[in-house]
């Protein structure tokens, strides 16, 4: 849930996004520090440390030294999904990766120890590169590029998804077959456990999903937070994808359920107003691929046909609802101060609409 990293020559301005660190998400530097210095060598002195205010799930930092910066990851605080932000398994998964899909970032130590700093975190080093944010890619692109840049996005998420998980030391990774189903029946019950007041109760949704759920296709590596803003575009040419950040939620499972929760998030010029002011990438600018183009180009590229791709569409909106509930459901019990999560009841509901007008839709 966070697009962290951007370009770095050492000592040079701090990348977009990085903010001084909120007082909730304060951590000991020194410690941290300390600690590093036995796993790696670093400049003298301590580092700056900045926040990143597009993460909002896992917390993430800027340790800047003078030459070379970092990027921390820890959990929030608060309560969290039973098996959510489980740092060991980030670190492991990209560390796994690495030799086989190259736009993973390097791992530099990861730290099991909660006396450090109170919680378990993770050490990586920074991409050079450009993050797409909310309304900008970060460069200047024709329509004809922004196109092409599309068709890139959706290529990268067809390399990962050939990489075999036996090769990548991943086959344990997931539970097997039946990823439909308990992907169905595990946001439906977190659903359940996070709901407010404020927001609807999306039982006809969930019963529709239980009633239509497929077959999985087959079963593969999967990011399931697949975005525009969790990409790092090449400094000299940002036409190419030199990385992909934020891997908390990767799993083995079924690659619709991918593409699918990777269109929740893309909003397009022709989608109503309401839906156009949630957007959290540059989706819509002149040029780029429709949802519908994107799914196309997809199955041509895989020869994966989805017999009913109104399932996967309703899925990823629905997945996208529970994760903006969970991470509000924090602000409603005040486990968290953040200002930015006030109002993310508001989604879950536009969300709930949209679902229920696809299913009359396929009906």
């Amino acid at each position: 849930m966070t697009a962290p990293l951007a370009a770095n020559e050492g000592g040079a301005e701090a990348p977009a996004g990085a903010r001084e660190v909120r007082d909730e998400d304060a951590f000991d530097v020194a410690a941290v520090d300390s600690w590093l210095r036995q796993r790696t060598e670093l400049p003298a002195g301590l580092p700056e440390v900045k926040q990143f205010s597009g993460g909002a799930s896992n917390l993430t930092y800027l340790l800047r030294y003078a030459g070379r910066d970092l990027i921390l990851r820890r959990p929030p605080a608060g309560t969290k999904a039973k098996s959510a932000h489980d740092m060991g398994r980030e670190y492991r998964i990209q560390s796994a990766l690495a030799p086989v899909f190259p736009y993973v970032p390097k791992m530099v130590a990861h730290c099991n120890d909660d006396a450090v700093i109170g919680s378990e975190f993770y050490v990586m080093e920074r991409i050079a590169g450009t993050i797409p944010r909310r309304s900008a890619l970060g460069v200047d692109l024709t329509p004809d590029q922004t196109r092409q840049l599309g068709h890139t996005l959706i290529d990268t998420l067809v390399d990962l998804h050939q990489v075999d998980p036996a090769a990548a030391g991943l086959g344990d990774l997931g539970r097997g077959a039946g990823y439909v189903e308990r992907q169905v029946s595990g946001w439906t019950g977190r659903y359940r456990k996070a709901k407010t007041w404020n927001v609807p109760s999306f039982e006809k949704v969930m019963s529709w999903l239980a009633a239509n759920q497929p077959a999985d296709v087959r079963t593969c590596v999967i990011h399931n937070d697949f975005r525009l803003d969790n990409v790092v575009l090449d400094p000299g040419d940002p036409l190419k994808v030199v990385g992909v950040l934020d891997w908390e939620l990767a799993t083995l499972g079924d690659p619709l359920m991918d593409l699918g929760s990777a269109l929740a998030y893309w909003v397009q010029t022709d989608d109503d107003w309401a839906f156009r002011r949630f957007k959290m990438q540059p989706s819509d600018l002149p040029g780029m691929l429709t949802r519908d183009e994107i799914v196309r180009y997809y199955t041509e590229k895989t020869g994966t046909e989805p017999a009913n791709w109104a399932f996967y569409e309703v899925y990823g909106l629905f997945r996208l609802a529970v994760i903006c509930q969970q991470i509000y459901y924090r602000y409603h019990h005040k486990q968290t101060r953040n200002p930015r999560f006030k109002n993310l009841w508001l989604p879950v509901n536009l969300l709930e609409r949209r679902c229920r007008r696809i299913i009359r839709k396929a009906a």
